[in-house]
């Protein structure tokens, strides 16, 4: 964690008022922006706040898909709490989405994910970190636009999960929709990392432009 970090919920002090997206403001409970180690070497991010993570307010928490997710980022060292904790107490990776505001009949619109497009990249570049775990398709295709040569449509979160994707300038290991992980899944996952990722030097990952 950064020697002055204050906190580790919206540590960039984000809008918390934006209203940039106006079908969004007359559904959403509360925006919910990025949670975590501003120093992180692993980001996680998702598509948009699930119920649960809109009524506390912190990515990847606050129902049973939330605990998979922690339960996983325990197992790997990056969470010293419980996997029920609303306000995880995180080291080294910082949780996000690609919308920060939840509508509760659909999903983000492409036009909402664009629109919040400046909040995500502001968080990446301010954290900079060394693996990007894609979470779902949504996710993976909308981070691969950005960040590998390959056409987004060309990958399958279900075929690329727990492997490693080498991007321009990050790497991207993805991992499937929360509510689809298996227990198989899950330990795989934590394997590709323990194994194939701490295992390694991946810091030396920074600015290659191949894949």
């Amino acid at each position: 964690m950064d020697a002055h970090q204050r906190q580790f919920r919206n540590p960039f002090s984000m809008d918390t008022d934006c209203t940039n997206c106006s079908a969004l403001c007359e559904t959403r409970e509360r925006v919910v922006h990025g949670y975590g180690d501003v120093g992180a070497e692993f980001l996680f991010v998702g598509e948009a706040p699930t119920a649960a993570a809109e009524r506390t307010g912190v990515p990847f928490t606050g129902d049973e898909t939330g605990k998979r997710v922690q339960r996983i980022l325990g197992d790997l060292g990056f969470v010293r709490s419980d996997p029920d904790a609303d306000e995880p107490d995180v080291q080294n990776v910082f949780f996000t989405y690609l919308t920060r505001c939840r509508h509760p009949d659909r999903g983000p619109t492409d036009n909402e994910v664009a629109t919040c497009e400046p909040y995500l990249n502001a968080e990446i570049r301010m954290i900079n970190p060394h693996i990007i775990v894609p979470v779902g398709q949504a996710a993976l295709e909308a981070l691969a636009f950005d960040y590998t040569t390959r056409a987004a449509d060309s990958f399958d979160v279900d075929a690329e999960h727990a492997t490693t994707i080498r991007g321009r300038g990050f790497e991207l290991v993805p991992m499937k929709e929360p509510e689809r992980l298996t227990d198989d899944d899950a330990e795989a996952f934590v394997e590709h990392v323990s194994e194939s990722v701490f295992a390694r030097d991946y810091r030396q990952t920074k600015g290659r432009q191949s894949r």
